[in-house]
């Protein structure tokens, strides 16, 4: 018989400052925060964090091969364009996009959008960590970021979807 302790699950509790960030390039702007992932936690099923766009930024459209992510807008508004169709979103508007659908975030408010994200598997924490420099609480964003020149073999990396 097993015991209820061998399938007790993990628990993670983190601050608004806690976990690795790192700013983003164009035409993002702004920077995401990993909250969970295999490399703080032993789990291997997901991985979440949040990601800050500026005011009339974006982030490109793209899709997962592999990944299924739900989206939760917690401030700001704008649009996200799922297959090319224009939906808008706000605070408290959540987005879940499965495999191989294409979809983008484009803040068209005057302030930040901040988004959580959630994707299962992992893998694009470590995508989003290896395009931009590592993010200090308090520090001015690096001037004349622009996305890695290998970043076709970091998108192939991460499963993202050719299109």
């Amino acid at each position: 018989m097993t015991s209820a302790n061998q399938n007790r699950g993990l628990s993670h509790v983190l601050g608004p400052e806690d976990g690795v960030s790192h700013w983003q390039p164009e035409p993002a702007n702004g920077y995401i925060t990993v909250k969970v992932s295999p490399h703080n936690l032993n789990t291997h099923a997901l991985a979440a964090g949040f990601q800050v766009i500026d005011p009339g930024c974006h982030i490109r459209p793209h899709a997962h091969e592999r990944a299924e992510e739900l989206l939760f807008v917690w401030q700001g508004s704008g649009v996200v364009i799922i297959d090319g169709a224009e939906h808008p979103i706000e605070p408290g508007s959540l987005i879940y996009v499965g495999k191989w659908v294409s979809h983008s975030v484009v803040n068209r408010g005057t302030g930040q959008m901040k988004v959580l994200w959630v994707i299962t598997p992992p893998g694009l924490e470590d995508f989003l960590t290896a395009i931009g420099p590592e993010r200090r609480q308090g520090e001015e964003r690096p001037e004349g970021l622009s996305r890695p020149e290998n970043i076709q073999q970091l998108l192939d990396r991460a499963y993202f979807a050719r299109t």
